[in-house]
């Protein structure tokens, strides 16, 4: 395949731009596109959009050379304000002063696919995208309009894969190795913030945005009493999980409830943990990709969607109305500490 580059009169670098702009959970699986492009175009340069929340997760890869911060969700609070306006000007600016060669939209809304429309390709250059959803995805047909090459995927494709697919279908390569998620490896002699034990400590990622995906409370104070007396650390992220959290804490000694944390000290207690359990939410799939020692729970979510299957330190449990009991749970964690 003649690249962009080659046909403008190269050889040059490619220049790519990555439109993934959020939840947490699918900026992560969106990772390891950039450790495959850099594999078979190791020149690239790659810049990625992204939520302005979660700037410090992509920054954790090395090989991303420019973050171009999005900031919708604070925006539409506040449209008509000269501040707001001035920001979203910005926005434009930065993202056009950069001729792409290629530009992915792996996200597939019409959000997306309107930052891909606005990025400024070279002659020849290619905006590619999703020709379609996987299964219970809140995939947007209409962004299509904005692409110049719709990658077909099996509605079943693992959320890892699908944009892995999608480069290597624009850029001629195939897709034969385990995810890469580029993050860099544990620095065990940093200092440690003042919440977290020196101890080795198991983290529950107990909260998530939609009820039917937690696992019962008694379940995890059970859990942590057979984990005992390895420090539980309990974080939260509303007022909802603070009280979830502070319910957990009253049934469990060894638990601790954790102040408010920021995105980036949140990615700093998954990559530090001994063990994590976690419900299918970001900042357990964060620490499946750190290859932290992790039983994934599922409870009302299709296993094969996020499952962690890139490392034998994760173990995925449940799947949509099935969920694991203690039982299973406790031997999974027990396994990996051993």
């Amino acid at each position: 395949m003649v690249s962009p580059a080659a046909r403008a009169g190269g050889p040059r670098p490619l220049n790519i731009l990555l439109v993934r702009v959020s939840s947490l959970g699918d900026v992560l699986h969106n990772l390891p596109m950039v450790a495959d492009i850099a594999r078979h175009c190791p020149d690239a340069n790659i810049d990625w959009v992204v939520e302005e929340g979660f700037v410090s997760l992509v920054r954790q890869n090395g090989r991303v050379r420019n973050i171009i911060p999005f900031a919708l969700r604070r925006w539409r609070k506040s449209l008509g304000k000269p501040g707001t306006r001035a920001e979203m000007k910005a926005f434009w600016r930065r993202l056009r002063e950069q001729q792409y060669d290629y530009v992915f939209d792996t996200q597939g809304l019409l959000k997306t696919g309107a930052i891909m429309g606005m990025a400024r390709v070279v002659k020849g250059g290619r905006k590619v995208g999703l020709a379609n959803g996987s299964e219970g995805s809140g995939y947007e047909g209409v962004s299509r309009i904005f692409h110049s090459e719709s990658v077909p995927t099996d509605p079943r494709t693992h959320a890892v894969a699908r944009g892995r697919l999608v480069a290597g279908a624009a850029l001629g390569y195939s897709v034969d190795t385990p995810a890469d998620f580029g993050l860099p490896a544990l620095d065990a002699g940093a200092p440690r913030p003042d919440w977290m034990p020196a101890e080795p400590y198991a983290v529950y990622f107990h909260g998530t945005a939609r009820d039917a995906k937690k696992w019962p409370a008694q379940h995890w104070i059970e859990l942590g009493r057979q984990l005992a007396p390895m420090p539980i650390l309990l974080p939260w992220g509303s007022a909802k999980e603070k009280a979830e959290a502070e319910q957990l804490a009253a049934g469990l000694p060894n638990a601790r409830l954790l102040p408010k944390l920021s995105m980036a000290e949140a990615v700093l207690l998954a990559r530090h943990a001994a063990l994590a359990v976690g419900v299918d939410t970001g900042l357990t799939h964060i620490a499946a990709a750190f290859t932290v020692p992790t039983v994934e729970i599922y409870v009302d979510s299709p296993r094969w969607k996020t499952e962690g299957n890139w490392s034998p330190k994760i173990i995925n449990l449940g799947d949509q109305g099935a969920p694991p009991g203690v039982a299973e749970v406790a031997a999974a964690a027990k396994s990996l500490l051993a």
